[in-house]
């Protein structure tokens, strides 16, 4: 920890803008330093003509870079022995430029810790490199792309962020500029190939490329925008962020054919293709089959034509490098067909084997080659499908961030490895979410930390839909993958932090206030994915939940717009496109639908107030276009299109065809309710007096009295009703009480069309001079109106103190529940060096907590009772109806098993010296399916948690402990709920009990 805290504290110093990553770069001059530019003069960069084409595209932008920081342009020349120029820079690859074989031979430069390593570089002072020059600074690759990304790892720690294109993202200027003597260096990275796939590209992306690189036309024989011009952007983007693989655009592409450049572009630049999990041997399918294939794409019936047409694709692929996809799925990405035979399809992959040995000869082990568990193909595999060792399995997660498995310890010793097929967008079921960000950093670490625990290393494929706006979670996840090591659960809330310091130019305090802000948003956007929420997702009634959740959006809204606000004009559009415009459209479609759900309550009680909540959903309906119309004039109209993705008015999974108000319902303004003047509605029910209504009461009329009722350790410390107007005529009320303990928050109040609504609270003056146990007072309500009668309406209130033993320390009950975020327990003891360990910023409310390091214990599991247990100490003073019955809820994030087949994922929940109940949250799911619940609009993925029931019997009232041990690694757990009988429903659950400490 100290050591992060350390480069946290030197980059603050030293003013370098580089994520995670130790630093060599300064901005002031020192006896250690070596200069970059310095007196307005910049040192030259010397390159050899025999390097690679993408190094030395890369030294031309690392030579531009140098001048956008200082304004001084390095010159950029290919070494002659004539010139003798004072400390250069010199770059080169190891094995490839003849410049740095010279200099290695010259100096005896020990160059080992580089050698054969994959993608690795080092960067350090070396006395008189060449004849004639006494110092340079050195700069070497491994490989062509370790002297790429250590390009532009420079680049980066001089300031210029990756994305100063794709997110104009502006560079901070310095007029000198310095690198440490002993230099940056890097070994092979986390993971061998750590890739990006453009999918879903309509509407955004694909109209958006189309405008901006081919002026509306286009030569590809599909009409695809993305040629060579699109892609040497994207090229440039993915090495600056260290990514080296690229899964193409889909959908109405073929990157091949679309541009015949485009594959060599690829290659030059350093950029490994691939295809995507339903592309077979590096060919755009469906789409170029359908082009030129012959027949149908039926193996069995058409397998010669089908094998050509792969034969083709591999002799096209052959010059370049790529990464193969074996298998077949049927068109469109799905299932081949429902009689599928594994004896088919391990033929298809061994006569993809033979192509391959046609095409490279017979040692095919090493070209890297994926078959991707996607599916039903991971039920092919359970089913006893084999390939060959050298092959990659490229394991999946559900579309919605949680990997389905992981590699088992018998299966991590294959030549080939393991890898992860991950999403940040996805069309299908339950629903498609494309249009903002909705993936947390904090959880996409969980997730791919433990793909690193499990080796499932070789290569990881994230996919991100249009690309924008999932910029920070990209580079995140290829971070991840560039040097897992950087990150752990104790630091992994500093990468927000340190990425707004690099983009925006802030100072630290700054800077982690849009880390919470970015925290938040993406906390609010994962609860319920936006194309998932509806009017009634949190409760209108219960917990306050509904508005806490505006509330929670516009103190987001407000803390974005401050810093936004105070930024220059050069530096406000990244800001709008990575934070602002998220918090902004996102926090505008909670207002249109949390006011739509108040509209059709407040209609059905016959408040008028209903009508301003529907003009209020109105709206921030249309200023969802118009935040849409903002962001696509941005800077001329640069991104034109990218939120072109409609999110409002789902009727099933697929994107609606436009965006659709909710239906909202009016009460004539005109018309008094039949009841009176006055609605009186207490908190927590969607009744309303006086009048019918069906909520009041079973009978749905002559009901009695409302009631409210409040314990002394209510959360919220009060209760409320709310005073309401019943139609066009004015009234005044009082509120009176006939107890003397009873506080209202006031006692008169005026009521018109224009001001239709007052909520009074009332709570009470001094706990201690309450008895314990119930005490009941009666609320008068009295509405006076000219030319009416007066209207009364009485609510009994009843404020209950429960009997707590002095010096009880814990969770008390409020409301007939106890609820406890999980990260706060009383006691937290490790078994066999394993603990439960916080991921901070993960989930729906506050954190996460998961068993740690999860390979402990000699990676066995736990008995139920004897592994790493928490402890929350709580008091109760009632069971459920008296029963002695409690119910603990336990909300478990939606994993799937993490390690052997035969231990699906599990925890133990203990009250007290009970026998400890075992908990198998996620059902067992059916070879290449989903476990049921999974699915639907209230599913596990839906929810963004899975409820995880514990019963308890002959439970008495007072205190208790509950223990929740661990038996296998990688449950995350949330949050806590036992009911003692009061429990309303909520989508977040109760907010967090009081604890006496």
């Amino acid at each position: 920890m100290l050591r992060v805290w350390v480069l946290a504290g030197l980059c603050a110093l030293t003013g370098v803008r580089a994520i995670g990553q130790a630093t060599c770069v300064t901005f002031k001059s020192s006896a250690s330093t070596i200069p970059i530019v310095a007196r307005g003069k910049a040192s030259p960069i010397l390159i050899a003509a025999d390097d690679w084409p993408g190094v030395q595209l890369a030294a031309a932008d690392f030579a531009s870079d140098i001048q956008k920081v200082t304004g001084v342009k390095p010159s950029l020349t290919n070494f002659t022995s004539s010139a003798k120029p004072s400390t250069p820079i010199i770059v080169g690859t190891l094995g490839k430029s003849s410049l740095i074989s010279q200099i290695v031979n010259a100096t005896q430069l020990d160059v080992s810790g580089i050698q054969g390593k994959w993608e690795s570089f080092l960067a350090r002072e070396v006395k008189n490199p060449l004849p004639g020059v006494a110092s340079a600074y050195v700069i070497i690759g491994a490989d062509k792309r370790g002297t790429i990304f250590a390009l532009y790892d420079h680049s980066e720690q001089f300031g210029v962020s990756p994305w100063y294109w794709w997110a104009d993202v502006p560079t901070t200027k310095h007029p000198e500029l310095f690198v440490e003597s002993s230099g940056c260096s890097h070994g092979s990275p986390t993971v061998k190939y750590r890739g990006i796939f453009l999918n879903d590209e309509q509407p955004a992306l694909q109209s958006w490329a189309m405008e901006k690189f081919t002026n509306g036309t286009t030569s590809s024989p599909l009409g695809s925008p993305f040629n060579h011009l699109f892609y040497s952007k994207l090229f440039e983007l993915m090495l600056r962020m260290k990514a080296n693989y690229l899964w193409p655009a889909m959908w109405g592409s073929a990157f091949a054919v679309d541009d015949t450049q485009n594959q060599f572009l690829a290659d030059m630049y350093g950029v490994v293709m691939g295809t995507s999990h339903q592309e077979p041997m590096i060919r755009s399918t469906p789409n170029e089959f359908s082009l030129y294939g012959k027949g149908t794409w039926d193996y069995v019936g058409n397998t010669q034509n089908i094998k050509d047409y792969w034969l083709d694709g591999a002799k096209r692929a052959k010059p370049f490098e790529s990464v193969y996809t074996l298998g077949m799925r049927g068109f469109g990405d799905l299932p081949l067909s429902e009689d599928t035979n594994i004896k088919l399809l391990q033929q298809v992959v061994a006569d993809q084997a033979d192509i391959l040995k046609s095409v490279y000869g017979t040692d095919i082990e090493d070209i890297p080659q994926i078959w991707t568990l996607y599916k039903e193909v991971e039920g092919y595999y359970d089913a006893g499908m084999q390939v060959p060792d050298y092959v990659t399995l490229l394991w999946a997660d559900d579309n919605w961030g949680n990997v389905r498995r992981f590699p088992t310890a018998s299966e991590r010793n294959r030549t080939g490895g393991a890898g992860v097929y991950y999403h940040v967008d996805y069309v299908g079921d339950p629903r498609d979410y494309k249009w903002i960000t909705s993936s947390q950093i904090s959880k996409i670490y969980e997730q791919m930390s433990i793909a690193v625990d499990r080796d499932a290393t070789r290569l990881w494929i994230l996919n991100v839909g249009d690309l924008k706006p999932y910029e920070r979670e990209s580079e995140f996840f290829i971070a991840y993958g560039w040097n897992a090591t950087r990150w752990n659960p104790e630091n992994i809330n500093t990468y927000v932090s340190t990425w707004a310091q690099r983009e925006f130019d802030l100072a630290p305090s700054t800077a982690q206030k849009v880390s919470d802000i970015v925290g938040n948003l993406t906390r609010f956007n994962a609860r319920r994915k936006p194309e998932l929420l509806n009017a009634t997702t949190f409760s209108l009634t219960n917990y306050r939940e509904a508005e806490n959740v505006l509330a929670s959006w516009t103190n987001l809204q407000q803390a974005s717009t401050t810093i936004y606000n105070s930024l220059s004009a050069e530096m406000k559009p990244a800001f709008f496109q990575l934070v602002h415009h998220p918090v902004l459209a996102s926090a505008t479609l909670a207002n249109v639908l949390v006011n739509v759900g108040l509209n059709n309550l407040k209609a059905s009680q016959a408040r008028l107030s209903a009508n301003s909540h529907a003009d209020t959903a109105e709206k921030f309906f249309e200023q969802d276009y118009d935040l849409e119309v903002q962001y696509h004039t941005l800077l001329g109209g640069k991104w034109n299109h990218m939120m072109d993705q409609t999110h409002i008015g789902y009727y099933y999974w697929q994107q609606p065809m436009t965006n659709t108000m909710p239906a909202v319902n009016r009460v004539q303004a005109r018309k008094a309710a039949l009841a009176g003047v006055m609605r009186i509605v207490p908190e927590g029910t969607l009744g309303a007096w006086p009048g019918d209504n069906p909520s009041q009461c079973a009978q749905g009329y002559n009901c009695p009295p409302p009631s409210i009722s409040l314990d002394q350790y209510t959360p919220f410390g009060n209760r409320y009703i709310d005073v309401g107007a019943g139609g066009p005529i004015p009234f005044t009320f009082t509120v009176s009480s006939n107890a003397s303990w009873v506080q209202l928050s006031a006692t008169t109040g005026s009521i018109s069309p224009k001001s239709p609504e007052q909520r009074i609270f009332a709570s009470v003056k001094d706990w201690s001079k309450l008895s314990a146990g119930a005490n009941t007072a009666t609320l008068k309500f009295t509405a006076t109106a000219a030319k009416q009668q007066p209207l009364t309406v009485n609510v009994a209130f009843t404020a209950t103190k429960p009997n707590i033993p002095a010096g009880f320390k814990g969770f008390v009950e409020g409301g007939g529940a106890v609820s406890i975020e999980a990260a706060h327990a009383t006691r937290n003891t490790a078994v066999s060096g394993v603990s439960w360990k916080e991921i901070p910023e993960y989930g729906r409310t506050l954190s996460g907590v998961t068993p740690w390091p999860r390979l402990g214990n000699n990676d066995a599991s736990f008995a139920a009772g004897a592994g790493p247990t928490l402890e929350y100490d709580f008091f109760n003073y009632n069971t459920i109806g008296g029963s002695g019955n409690i119910t603990v809820t336990t909300f478990v994030s939606p994993s799937f098993n993490a390690g052997e087949k035969n231990r699906p994922l599990a925890f133990a929940v203990q009250l007290d010296s009970g026998a400890p109940q075992t908990s198998q949250f996620m059902p067992n799911a059916p070879p290449g399916g989903l476990p049921s619940g999974w699915s639907g609009l209230d599913g596990f993925v839906a929810n963004s948690i899975v409820s995880a029931v514990t019963k308890f019997t002959g439970v008495s009232p007072g205190a208790h402990t509950l223990r929740i041990s661990a038996i296998e690694p990688a449950v995350v757990i949330q949050k806590i709920i036992v009911d003692t009988g009061g429990l309303q429903p909520s989508y977040l659950g109760p907010p967090e009990s009081v604890v006496l400490r």
